[in-house]
């Protein structure tokens, strides 16, 4: 079916009421612009959504990662709302804008990302992940889980497409250096890091195999981009599941357990990582 590009981009562009959710206006005001870029066959296909006060912009089109092109819709799309969001007396609205103009790439301005560029399958199971009030690291376990844990995972064991397991790069948050771990073989070496979820985050998974994407998650810190704490990260993450990849109900099972991550009100504590599942 050819080559096609999913892309989560989101912001906190005011919460309603206080941090706590997403005003209906605002969403509304963010299907309009994603509805026209479809008219102009910018987009293939979207949907808009919320995770606490920050707004989920999740998109489908035929641009590549990093596309100028769709990081702008995204810009323009948050610049819109956080005016709507002043006019309406949202809590911090605008809180993840930290830049003034566009400049191509939506990365270092403040919202977070996740993409990835496939080879679209004849049915394609993806299952979006958000978090509010933590930071990238809140996925490191479950993503270990999912494909690394044979226990968790049992595709591990009986599918033979995926039998030989998963690469996992692994991003230094501070020194923006990457290392890549090879599961099973070296999963001790992989959780050294990844138990240091404040420093090292898994940035994406490849199938061993083939080298075939399975999973994206979004880095960016809100805190080194701006030189100070200016609000929780609210990272988004992309699974591919089914036929190749584990299951719908492996991914999920990732999550059972209610491991610790950082942040919360305040993003000042640590606390057991909530999950929610809903269909939309």
């Amino acid at each position: 079916m050819g080559k096609i590009t999913i892309s989560v981009i989101k912001a906190d562009i005011g919460g309603y009421v206080g941090h706590s959710s997403s005003h209906p206006d605002i969403l509304e005001e963010a299907r309009k612009h994603l509805r026209v870029a479809v008219k102009n066959d910018l987009l293939v296909d979207f949907h808009v959504t919320n995770c606490g006060d920050d707004l989920e912009l999740i998109m489908t089109h035929r641009q590549g990662e990093d596309s100028p092109k769709i990081h702008e819709l995204a810009w323009n799309t948050f610049i819109e709302g956080t005016e709507l969001a002043k006019k309406l007396g949202l809590y911090g609205a605008g809180q993840d804008i930290l830049s003034d103009s566009f400049s191509g790439n939506v990365k270092g301005m403040g919202p977070g990302v996740a993409e990835m560029e496939i080879n679209e399958r004849k049915s394609e199971p993806i299952l979006v992940f958000m978090g509010d009030k933590t930071s990238p690291g809140a996925w490191n376990f479950a993503l270990y889980k999912i494909f690394a844990d044979p226990f968790n995972t049992a595709g591990l064991v009986i599918d033979a497409s995926i039998h030989d397991g998963f690469k996992f790069e692994v991003l230094d948050i501070f020194k923006q250096e990457t290392v890549i771990f090879s599961a099973p073989e070296e999963i001790y070496d992989l959780l050294v890091f990844i138990g240091a979820r404040e420093h090292y985050l898994i940035r994406r998974v490849w199938r061993k195999s083939d080298n075939e994407i399975a999973s994206v998650s979004s880095t960016q810190k809100l805190a080194l981009i701006a030189g100070k704490y200016v609000g929780k990260d609210d990272p988004v993450l992309i699974v591919r599941s089914q036929s190749g990849f584990p299951a719908v109900g492996e991914v999920l099972e990732g999550f059972s357990f209610p491991y610790l991550v950082a942040g919360w009100m305040r993003g000042s504590h640590n606390g057991p990582f909530e999950g929610r599942f809903k269909k939309e």
